[in-house]
Parts: structure tokens; sequence; C-alpha cells
């Protein structure tokens, strides 16, 4: 049996995951995850632990928008390496690209949430 301790927690933005994670105390650990998962993609990216979740949700932000517009190849590399499910991915409203930004901010967050809270919560 599981209780509400042993459940994931759950997002409706960005800055909410940003900022849960913080308080468990797993928001370097995030930071880290997303900055390996970028690396495994070939994807220069800068992120720190010393960022704030404005400033890393930023980074973030806009590292998506160059990689839709310029190097959509890469794009789709990373979304596979981080295990984006596909059915989230077919749910983006399509506006512009600075929109859709900030909704695979949101997804890819939400997936590097999962992979460091399942590891913080289920090591031996």
């Amino acid at each position: 049996m599981t209780n509400s301790k042993d459940k994931l927690p759950e997002f409706e933005n960005s800055l909410s995951l940003l900022q849960g994670a913080s308080a468990k105390a797993l928001y370097k650990a995030l930071i880290n995850q997303l900055s390996r998962d970028f690396g495994r993609a070939n994807i220069l990216a800068s992120f720190h632990e010393e960022m704030t979740p404005e400033e890393l949700l930023a980074a973030l932000k806009e590292k998506l928008y160059v990689l839709l517009l310029e190097h959509f190849d890469d794009y789709l590399n990373l979304m596979y390496l981080i295990d984006v499910p596909e059915s989230a991915l077919k749910d983006l409203k399509l506006t512009d690209a600075v929109e859709v930004a900030g909704q695979l901010s949101f997804l890819i967050l939400r997936r590097e949430w999962q992979k460091v809270w399942l590891k913080a919560h289920y090591r031996s």
C-alpha cells in the first residue's frame, strides 16, 4: 500500500514544479539531471545550481526556442533522450514558438522531476 508521502507530487506549471523541487531539497538534483540529459544529447546548455527557479526556467525556454527554430533534429533527439511521452507532445497547443517553448519546458521539467523524485524516494 502507498500513502500520500509515496505519491509523486504533481505540479500545474514549470515554476511551481521548480519551487516544489526546491522545497523537497531536490532542486540541485533536478538541475544536475537536466544538465546530464542535455549533455547526453550533445547540446550545450548552461544550467547551474546557483540559478533561481526563474532563471533556470528562462534559460530552458530560451534554449528550447533556439532548438525549435534552428536545430530541430537536436530538439527531437533531446525529447527522445529525456523520454518525454509522445502523447504529451501531440497535446501541445501550437501557437507560436515562444509559447511552445514554454509548454515544452514544463514537459521536460516534469519528466526530469519524475526521474529525480523516484531516485530519491526509492533509493535503498
